[in-house]
């Protein structure tokens, strides 16, 4: 034993404290001022390579520390918490979530189970979210890290449930047939990981043709079921998209909903993109039927801005939930009192460690109420409408798909360009004006057709932000072009 115990802990506190108050004052600087900021820059050479240091053997001042986080790291985020960011269907985070991570890793609490407060918040969260959805008291949830886990949870709940088989004692090889779930063409590829995850393969996914408007073709899905039936094949599960990545189509929840109940197949809701517009006054129609579904996957780091990340699994039947994942080795025997009399929580999900996710959440709904998120979400519908007219009135600007919910498909096109140019050129504003740190938007291509793509998640947006992504588009498009036209004519461009 050394001398002198060591620990952790600062040996002058009031130095810590100091740091500590600096560390709060800049952090509400910080996002007060986002607007004044870039969306984002590229990081010089020199302070990447700081980040290629070898592992600190001796330990150096917190106030060192954080004057290096303050210099190479708050300049350059990833840049969704500004108010045109627009690229990716993130969150924008939000004050009390943030100062919830941090009270949250101040008690350090493992949420794998146990009797305590943080167990509790957490079970109370999972319940306002089977209510924000419609669902039943008696349903059951888990937090996860985001949608991809929380789709993973609910599919592998559907694969036990329908295989007809012990699949947990088994094996997936004690099939009587290949198992088939069905999702559109515009389904999320967290879900093709999940099936080869499960055991099942990709080809265990049968993609259904999506229509014009990117919902998935229920035709088509009746005659796939109906074909792999023939075939010897065990259909089990759809998979419902409420709120496409592309271009946030809606399936139509309630005629899937009947058509699981006719086939005798489960229902699971991918809803990590559109889940919460039921809880928006005016959104909430377009997920009419959703309660219906036997699982949904939903994130509250997107419509309900908490800080990344948390995700949300939600199953009606809660005793398949639990008997999908509940392990109860000796040592995580439950006790009548004290510490391990509490639930455990491990036994509704893959972790058994598990992050205090939840505290965010609860502080950003005790402070803000659920009312004014669905206000939001209505607002962000309303700027995506804002967007869209704006484009249809816009010379040399076309809009690719209808805007269903919040997420607007255009590019620039002066007319007489081929589509290989167009994707150039609308990939070339795209960089641009995100090198330029005036807005940023991703791009896809949805049903062969190439688009910029702004998913308008922020809170922070207002009207103003929308018309400059359309002046800087159409500014860089014109701009750009000369240049393009002279390439094609194999004068410069190559």
């Amino acid at each position: 034993m050394p001398d002198t115990p060591e620990t952790l802990d600062p040996a002058d506190w009031d130095i810590h404290r100091a740091t500590a108050h600096r560390m709060v004052e800049d952090a509400v600087d910080y996002i007060r001022d986002v607007r004044s900021r870039p969306v984002w820059q590229d990081m010089p050479q020199d302070v990447r390579a700081r980040f290629r240091d070898p592992v600190p053997i001796d330990g150096q001042p917190l106030d060192e520390i954080y004057r290096q986080i303050a210099t190479d790291v708050l300049p350059y985020p990833m840049g969704n918490i500004h108010p045109r960011f627009w690229m990716w269907y993130m969150g924008a985070s939000n004050f009390a979530g943030a100062m919830g991570d941090f009270l949250a890793a101040i008690l350090g609490s493992n949420l794998g189970g146990g009797d305590h407060a943080a167990a509790e918040i957490d079970k109370q969260v999972v319940g306002w979210m089977k209510e924000m959805v419609g669902y039943p008291t008696s349903a059951s949830g888990t937090l996860v890290s985001g949608g991809s886990m929380a789709n993973l949870i609910g599919l592998t709940v559907a694969r036990n449930t329908m295989s007809g088989i012990d699949l947990r004692e088994m094996g997936v090889s004690a099939l009587a047939a290949p198992m088939r779930f069905y999702g559109s063409d515009q389904i999320h590829s967290c879900h093709r990981i999940a099936v080869e995850a499960m055991g099942l393969g990709n080809r265990a996914l049968r993609r259904v043709q999506s229509d014009a408007a990117c919902r998935m073709n229920l035709s088509l899905l009746r005659t796939a079921i109906a074909e792999d039936r023939a075939a010897g094949l065990h259909p089990a599960c759809v998979i419902a998209t409420a709120g496409t990545v592309n271009t946030g189509a809606i399936d139509d929840l309630e005629a899937i909903a009947d058509l699981c109940a006719a086939e005798g197949l489960w229902m699971h809701v991918d809803g990590c993109i559109g889940a919460l517009l039921a809880i928006a006054p005016r959104g909430s129609a377009l997920v009419h039927g959703i309660a219906r579904a036997d699982s949904i996957a939903l994130d509250p780091h997107k419509w309900l801005h908490a800080p990344f990340e948390v995700g949300c699994a939600l199953v009606r039947d809660a005793e398949a939930h639990q008997g999908t994942f509940s392990s109860t080795p000796e040592y995580l025997e439950a006790a009548p009192r004290g510490i391990a009399s509490g639930a455990w929580l491990h036994d509704f999900g893959l972790q058994t460690s598990r992050g205090f996710r939840a505290l965010k959440v609860w502080m950003s709904l005790k402070e803000h109420g659920l009312a004014k998120f669905g206000r939001l979400i209505d607002q962000d519908l309303a700027h995506a409408c804002y967007l869209s007219e704006r484009i249809e009135a816009t010379p040399d600007l076309t809009l690719c798909y209808p805007t269903v919910i919040n997420i607007v498909c255009f590019r620039y096109d002066p007319g007489g360009l081929p589509d290989v140019a167009l994707k150039r050129l609308n990939t070339e504003i795209m960089v641009q004006m995100q090198e330029a740190g005036v807005a940023a938007v991703s791009d896809t291509t949805v049903q062969g057709r190439h688009c910029l793509r702004a998913a308008i998640n922020n809170h922070r947006t207002v009207p103003s932000d929308l018309e400059v992504l359309v002046q800087e588009v159409v500014r860089r498009g014109r701009a750009l072009v000369p240049e393009l036209v002279a390439g094609l004519r194999g004068d410069t461009y190559s």
